[in-house]
């Protein structure tokens, strides 16, 4: 099955901008599609695979936090090529 999440890592510190872009490259160097703007990171894939990886890399990210806030959308099917048609 596949699915799209889009999701948004607040850290909710004064160090905030390596911890995102950390965990953005390790998204991105997953293999999985990663699409980017400046409010959110999207990712589309198998769900089994990208829930694995999510796991994994917002674990490891909250741990690179002291506090922090993680908001996730899951859509079931890949949305990746989107465009409007307004």
């Amino acid at each position: 099955m596949k699915i799209s999440v889009e999701l948004t890592l607040t850290p909710l510190q004064d160090n905030f901008e390596e911890p995102i872009i950390n965990f953005i490259k390790k998204l991105r160097a997953s293999g999985i599609t990663v699409l980017e703007n400046p409010l959110s990171t999207q990712v589309y894939g198998e769900y089994d695979t990208v829930m694995e990886l999510l796991t994994k890399e917002i674990k490891e990210a909250f741990e690179l936090i002291d506090n922090g806030l993680l908001q996730m959308k899951i859509v079931k099917s890949d949305r990746s090529n989107y465009e409007p048609n307004f």
